[in-house]
């Protein structure tokens, strides 16, 4: 027998589930349970195929808009949040909503909000650092009239906008960019635009400023970094990115463990693993699982802070999960 070869894994932590995934999970879960199926969800709750097949599974129906959802029925909005106009469609047809936007979310439309309504001379036209596209970024910029809020996706977008009134801004962002990519942008707008008004806390979450920190610490010891995530999962690819950055020789993106290519295990020695803050920790333990098939493992842990934020659910429900 082919004696199997010694394999260190570096685990970063935290990884996987935030508060904002895991409260956006038990709301539809919860719905379910209250309302009975089908309950429908508009867009992917979080980024995740498997989290989907999931809740498909116990009686949820993703659709894209509300113009598929049956009058009468129950309708979840995604964790990502969603402009205003999606509410108020629901209202004018007496859809039973519940809205599972990340509290951190909603607390930037709230920002975009204050700088909108001071009113006036005071009212500041809004930058939005974040990229196209993404459902945060429209929902962010959803919740302001058309020409409010202008995006800003990279360094050289940020060192060319013209903005009509220079002395009358303010920034946000996405809360699922990279730390380092979003604070070069943000020098750049401080540097241009002196008087420009920045949230009071930091928008990017505190899970996608963990998660980055933890695969940081683990990268330039890695021969590999796989990251657990979708394509599609904006906090998964800047972990892969950040991986790349901090000093890793390589980083994958894996939705999961069937997915992966194996020849790029050729010559690791030692493997940093992650997952994306949409990411349940069943695919890690698969990943490990299939990584023990092949290796003789050797775990090793590296976490750079311990959480313990946890959302309420709103308030049609709380009564249900109490009882």
């Amino acid at each position: 027998m082919t004696q199997k070869p010694e394999l260190r894994i570096l685990l970063a932590g935290p990884r996987g589930f935030c508060a904002g995934v895991d409260r956006a999970i038990r709301v539809v879960e919860e719905a379910i349970r209250r309302f009975g199926a089908p309950v429908y969800v508009r867009h992917e709750i979080v980024h995740n195929r498997t989290v989907v097949e999931q809740l498909e599974a116990q009686g949820a129906v993703f659709v894209e808009e509300l113009h598929e959802v049956p009058a009468d029925a129950t309708v979840v909005f995604s964790a990502h949040g969603v402009p205003k106009s999606v509410p108020e469609e629901a209202e004018r047809r007496k859809l039973l909503y519940l809205d599972a936007t990340c509290p951190l979310v909603s607390k930037v439309h709230r920002e975009a909000e204050r700088h909108f309504a001071e009113g006036g001379e005071d009212t500041r036209h809004i930058l939005m650092i974040g990229h196209a596209g993404h459902p945060e970024v429209i929902g962010t910029m959803g919740q302001l009239p058309p020409g409010a809020v202008s995006l800003v996706q990279n360094a050289e977008e940020a060192a060319v906008i013209v903005p009509a009134d220079p002395t009358r801004l303010a920034f946000i962002t996405q809360t699922t960019l990279s730390v380092d990519d979003t604070a070069e942008i943000v020098a750049i707008l401080r540097t241009r635009f002196p008087l420009i008004e920045g949230p009071k806390k930091e928008d990017i979450c505190y899970a996608t400023t963990n998660r980055q920190a933890a695969v940081k610490a683990l990268a330039s010891d890695s021969d590999l970094v796989i990251v657990i995530g979708s394509p599609n999962s904006s906090n998964s690819q800047r972990l892969r990115e950040v991986a790349e950055r901090a000093g890793a020789t390589k980083a994958v993106l894996v939705p999961r463990a069937i997915d992966f290519d194996w020849a790029l295990m050729e010559g690791v020695k030692t493997l940093g693993l992650s997952a994306g803050a949409s990411a349940p920790e069943t695919l890690v333990q698969e990943m490990i699982d299939q990584l023990a098939d092949r290796f003789v493992l050797t775990i090793e842990e590296r976490r750079v802070t311990e959480e313990d934020v946890i959302f309420k659910l709103p308030a049609p429900l709380q009564d249900l999960s109490a009882a």
